[in-house]
């Protein structure tokens, strides 16, 4: 009987023997060996001190500005390496508004849409059957026709034309909404006359203009063309106060590359009070203003 015992537990010993012995095979044959462990950790390591070298070639200042993108480091890298003399800030700035590729390439889906700060411009393109919402007629005191804007555009539009008016100054909309096949319409006019290239620099391609948003309007006084409006008296009162009503001068002097278009002393855009009176301040773009302190901030 007690040999029967001894025989079992026998059994059952080496039962559990080779149960143990088959879970730390497992775990041998799973568990990495050091060479592995020590390659993995190496490969890690060279990683980190890549991107950590790049980041030391841009100052580190990833860690000083909330809009810095970690995804376009080698854009940033060989924006600065093509334009040595501007500030890291200025690349950052100047890659995240897409300058580092061509005008109409690597273009996005606007964003934003029916807000009074969405963005379009030759990176940032609306669809063809884009119409803003609550589009409304400005008054023809203030107009040259039957003209349309976002109704708050068009409300804050009116009170300066109107406050204007009350200080002797002229402020008519002669061109505001239009629609995408309007603008391919002009657009192609424009080439047909100018050639593509010339046209570019002074009209957008349809899907890429700000009057489409319903929020731009190109101003005259009555006396002259709008092309003419920098040398009338209406112009030096809305360098002053246009930002106060929301507007901005959408188009500056010496900011070419960062628009993408010429001057137009008679294109003003509503995007607000308070970011108009930033931008007026400090004498940026809204580009520049866009890529610091609304793109991606959903």
């Amino acid at each position: 009987m007690k040999k029967k015992k001894r025989v079992k537990k026998k059994v059952i010993f080496i039962f559990i023997l080779i149960i143990v012995v088959c879970i730390g095979g497992i775990f041998f044959i799973n568990k990495p060996s050091e060479s592995t462990k020590s390659v993995k950790e190496e490969k890690t390591t060279e990683k980190n001190i890549k991107k950590d070298k790049r980041l030391e070639e841009l100052d580190f200042i990833n860690e000083k500005i909330d809009y810095f993108k970690n995804d376009y480091i080698d854009r940033y890298l060989a924006y600065r390496k093509a334009n040595p003399n501007l500030s890291i800030e200025d690349v950052i700035i100047k890659v995240n508004i897409g300058l580092d590729y061509p005008y109409y390439e690597n273009v996005h889906e606007s964003e934003y849409l029916n807000t009074s700060y969405m963005i379009v411009n030759k990176y940032n393109s609306l669809s063809r059957d884009y119409v803003p919402e609550d589009l409304k007629k400005i008054d023809s005191s203030f107009s040259n026709g039957e003209k349309y804007m976002v109704s708050y555009a068009a409300d804050a539009f009116e009170k300066m034309a109107s406050d204007a008016l009350s200080q002797g100054y002229n402020i008519l909309a002669m061109s505001t909404y239009r629609s995408y096949d309007y603008q391919n319409s002009l657009y192609n006019n424009y080439v047909s006359k100018d050639g593509q290239s010339e046209a570019d620099t002074y009209s957008a391609r349809a899907g890429y203009s700000e009057h489409q948003t319903g929020l731009a309007a190109d101003v005259y006084n009555k006396e002259k063309s709008y092309t003419d409006f920098e040398d009338t008296r209406e112009f030096g009162w809305m360098q002053e106060n246009a930002h106060k009503y929301g507007f901005i001068l959408r188009y500056p002097k010496d900011k070419v590359d960062e628009t993408g278009y010429m001057y137009e002393p008679w294109h003003y855009r509503y995007v607000g009070e308070e970011i108009a009176s930033y931008i007026w301040k400090n004498n940026i773009t809204y580009e520049e203003y866009f890529v610091k302190f609304i793109e991606g901030k959903k």
